[in-house]
Formats: structure tokens, C-alpha cells, sequence
């Protein structure tokens, strides 16, 4: 991956949506030879699909919160496809510390919320936290890019 193509992927973060053509321009190519690089980014699996942003308090999904969860290794087999199929769970994530699984979900209300943590708790302990708020949303991943020194312009 070369600056071109970080930069065409720093682009697409902010807005999958850019045609073409603003994304040539911004690169200084043509547009085929952006398609191609992103045709490459996307057959290697750095670009791995697109996605539209959604507000979930205006589809009615008021409660956003983070479930810690104990899981025993053995019950992985049962636990990871019960999870898959679950739409109101955002993430599942494995982490490090006194519980192994983190999740992100969106509910309608805490009483739907609530049943969804009885159904969790067959698998082990679980400690929840409410989201009150979201200082920074999801975003995409920082690409840094390397500028190239400007001609004539010498470092001291």
C-alpha cells in the first residue's frame, strides 16, 4: 500500500460515497486507476465492504450500552452462533480482564434490555453499563499518510 492508496482509503472512511471522480481528483489520477486500487483494496481485504451510518434513537433503539460478560471457554461452540443472530448486538468483542467477552447493543427500552441480559446470564456473570451519551461516535481507523518534503524546501 503506497500514499495513494491511503489516502484513497482515509477518503472512503469519511464518506464511502464519493464518486469516482472527486476521489481521482483528490489523488491526482484518473478514475480507472482509482477503481483499480480500490478493486485491489478490496479483493486483499484492507477494504472489507461499505456501510451507511444510521441514527438509532430516531429508529427508536434509545438505549445503547456495553455488557461484560464471563465466558467459559466450553460454551464458545454455543454461545458464538447464538450471538451472530442476535440483531440488537452491535459488537462482540473478546477482551482481556475479569470478563472475556464485551458487548454493544441497542434496545428500545431497558425492559427489553433486561431480558436480553437473563438470556446472556446462562453463559456466565455479566456487569452493564448504560450509555448516557457519545463524545466520539464510530469512526473510521487513522491512516497515516507521509507527506512528501515540498521542492526547494530543505530540512535544517
Amino acid at each position: 500500500m503506497d500514499k495513494i492508496d491511503k489516502k484513497i482509503l482515509k477518503l472512503l472512511q469519511e464518506n464511502a460515497r464519493y464518486p469516482l471522480k472527486y476521489l481521482a481528483q483528490k489523488v491526482f489520477l484518473s478514475s480507472p486507476a482509482v477503481s483499480t486500487r480500490i478493486e485491489r483494496m478490496e479483493k486483499s481485504g484492507i477494504l472489507k465492504g461499505y456501510h451507511a451510518s444510521v441514527d438509532p434513537i430516531q429508529l427508536g433503539y434509545h438505549i445503547t450500552a456495553f455488557i461484560n460478560l464471563t465466558l467459559d471457554p466450553k460454551q464458545k461452540q454455543e454461545f458464538y452462533p447464538y450471538v451472530e443472530q442476535c440483531p440488537n448486538v452491535l459488537e462482540c468483542n473478546c477482551v482481556t480482564g475479569a470478563y472475556s467477552i464485551m458487548l454493544k447493543v441497542a434496545f428500545p427500552s431497558t425492559m427489553e434490555l433486561d431480558t436480553f441480559i437473563g438470556h446472556l446470564q446462562k453463559y456466565g456473570n455479566t456487569q452493564t453499563q448504560i450509555v448516557f451519551s457519545t463524545v466520539v461516535p464510530p469512526r473510521g481507523v487513522g491512516i497515516h499518510i507521509e507527506e512528501e518534503e515540498e521542492p526547494g524546501k530543505k530540512e535544517n
